[in-house]
């Protein structure tokens, strides 16, 4: 790799900016391309775009052939994040399996006596309310926020929070009579319906969980879901 493109990799992986490394097998040029190249190499070469955009997607290297010219693509996202609002005896469960799925997890909880290291290690906390939190922690497309607390007066102002970020899953645990009176407080404080709908409530895939670590389970399920782009049954 020349040194100029290795320096353009380290720019953009220090700005957590996702972007794909593009390598001809014919020895041609490598190439690295973020969405604004990616945008214009589709205009020239959709196959190779699309390529592109499905390795980004899927975290995986893909090869593929365009113009007689197999061409490896690496993709080098933003690391995953996870930040649990509330740690509650399913954060614990919670942090353990998204940290084996590869996610930085971080725990807010404004509770100091449940914010403690020997509950959650390996893991960032934080023991104050998540509205003064989250805007420090530069939330983006590789980001899930998971609430936990049944309590809306965390849980709803960072909700206020998160909706106005790019995070690409958020969820709330709660019955759904819980989840119901949820929009109706966010929406009586302005949120829309666009914004509403992003919300996953109750957090998690219906698969019968009942105790901490198959609610964990089940939420980690759907955060993967909307990773990975595919419709769970």
């Amino acid at each position: 790799m020349q040194r100029s493109l290795l320096d353009a990799l380290l720019e953009a992986r220090a700005a957590a900016r996702a972007v794909v490394l593009l390598t001809p097998l014919n020895g041609d040029p490598q190439r690295l391309l973020d969405e604004a190249g990616l945008e214009l190499l589709a205009l020239t070469d959709a196959q190779r775009a699309g390529v592109a955009r499905e390795a980004l997607a899927s975290d995986r290297a893909l090869t593929g052939r365009s113009l007689d010219v197999e061409v490896l693509v690496t993709p080098h996202n933003p690391p995953l994040r996870l930040i649990i609002i509330g740690a509650v005896h399913i954060a614990e469960s919670l942090c353990r399996i998204a940290g084996e799925a590869g996610y930085a997890v971080t725990v807010v909880d404004p509770r100091s006596a449940f914010v403690r290291a020997e509950r959650f290690p390996g893991v960032a906390l934080h023991a104050q309310w998540p509205q003064q939190v989250l805007p420090t922690l530069a939330i983006d497309q590789r980001t899930a926020v998971v609430l936990l607390t049944h309590d809306p007066k965390i849980d709803d102002p960072a909700l206020h929070c998160v909706l106005r970020t790019d995070a690409f899953y958020i969820g709330a645990l709660g019955s759904t009579r819980t989840h119901a009176r949820r929009l109706e407080r966010l929406a009586a404080e302005g949120l829309d319906a666009a914004a509403l709908s992003r919300i996953h409530g109750p957090a998690g895939l219906n698969i019968g969980a009942r105790t901490p670590a198959e609610i964990a389970l089940s939420i980690l399920a759907q955060i993967t879901v909307e990773l990975r782009g595919v419709k769970s049954s």
